[in-house]
């Protein structure tokens, strides 16, 4: 035993819990839990608002569990119950989109150990950001495929490094397959939570992503308003385009207040998410989208000590135009949590994951992100059972 382990009871409890409780209930057992109390809304074979609420997405699968982005960390997300299965999508050198969080892989594979690529190591400067490592823009999908996903964050998962070079880098639509045999298998779609990432940066490199997204969309069937799927993006006017192309429903992502999103840096826009999470900015993303996706801290911001305050006025502002909110991100660990939810000193040991999620599922919110699906099951059940 490590000493890590021995130091970080919380973590295989938590887990343990929600693996007996998925057995007892079976595989859906614990989204079924989830569901009692949501208002009358099912499990979500129809519009997106009929997913329960809240809806719990499995960011980047079962990231506290799996190296992200890959199919182990997908399938281990959906068996534990999430509503939503979240990919984000990269292009290739040739073209085809690519399931990571960031085209700089330098992290999240082995290619560093590929001494045939030791040369395509470069400095780029991405959404003004200057990044020194491997990028997925200078592979083709053959090359990439050589590579194998690891642990992007061993310090805080060291458990998670169990299970690198497992699985290698799936494509979009190597995904789309995979969701389209899982719901034959399971008897129910399986709703996939899609973001485009950096995609001004791309347009610019002559590698759009939306024509082909749109395309594979419209190939599998997942390009209607009713389909199991949601699209989402930090640069509004992706999901501008994403309107144009296809009918399936769109989120605006919202960072730091004092941010801009990179398409308005570009296009000399001065407007910042703090312009966009009023009134008027509200109103005018419902103008194209269905739902915005805001950090936790602009529902519920943390003092200056890390602790949680007073919710803002975002819940009622956008569900007031119509919009769904699904923040981002809950993590079990102490480092991740609001300073009154840490437990003890290890800062990778868990924490009240539990007791954080009531507080924003208080709050009104619709959905949450989240690297332990299994921890926000059992947190929504518990909220929706009072």
């Amino acid at each position: 035993m490590t000493e890590r382990a021995r130091t970080s009871p919380g973590r295989r409890t938590l887990l343990g819990a929600a693996v007996l409780g998925t057995a007892a209930l079976g595989i859906t057992g614990t989204a079924q839990a989830a569901e009692r109390g949501t208002n009358g809304r099912n499990s979500g074979h129809g519009s997106y608002r009929d997913l329960p609420v809240p809806t719990v997405i499995g960011h980047r699968g079962a990231s506290g569990y799996r190296p992200e982005h890959t199919l182990g960390s997908y399938r281990l997300a959906l068996d534990m119950g999430a509503h939503i299965v979240e990919q984000d999508l990269v292009p290739t050198k040739d073209g085809h989109l690519v399931c990571r969080h960031e085209n700089d892989i330098t992290a999240t594979t082995d290619v560093a150990d590929h001494a045939e690529f030791a040369s395509r190591k470069t400095t780029k400067k991405v959404d003004g950001v200057a990044l020194t490592g491997w990028f997925t823009e200078d592979f083709t999908l053959a090359e990439l495929k050589t590579l194998r996903a690891k642990e992007r964050i061993p310090a805080n998962r060291q458990e998670n490094t169990l299970y690198d070079g497992r699985w290698e880098i799936p494509t979009f639509e190597e995904v789309l397959q995979w969701a389209d045999e899982e719901g034959r298998r399971r008897g129910r779609p399986v709703w996939l939570y899609v973001e485009t990432k950096h995609p001004s940066y791309f347009r610019n490199l002559g590698l759009a992503l939306e024509e082909p997204l749109a395309r594979l969309l419209r190939r599998h069937g997942r390009h209607r308003a009713h389909s199991p799927l949601i699209l989402q993006s930090f640069e509004p006017s992706s999901m501008r385009r994403m309107s144009e192309l296809v009918a399936t429903p769109r989120v605006v992502l919202l960072s730091g207040p004092g941010e801009r999103p990179w398409d308005f840096v570009e296009a000399g826009d001065p407007r910042t998410v703090a312009d966009l999470v009023k009134p008027a900015g509200l109103t005018w993303i419902a103008s194209f989208a269905q739902g915005i996706g805001p950090t936790l801290d602009l529902v519920v911001p943390r003092d200056g000590a890390g602790r949680l305050t007073t919710p803002t006025a975002l819940v009622d502002d956008a569900h007031a135009r119509g919009l769904i909110l699904h923040p981002y991100t809950m993590r079990n660990e102490n480092t991740f949590l609001p300073a009154d939810f840490r437990r003890g000193t290890d800062p990778n040991a868990y924490g009240d994951a539990f007791g954080a999620l009531r507080t924003y599922f208080e709050a009104g919110i619709d959905g949450i992100f989240s690297d332990n699906p299994d921890t926000a099951l059992l947190a929504a059940s518990d909220f929706a059972e009072g």
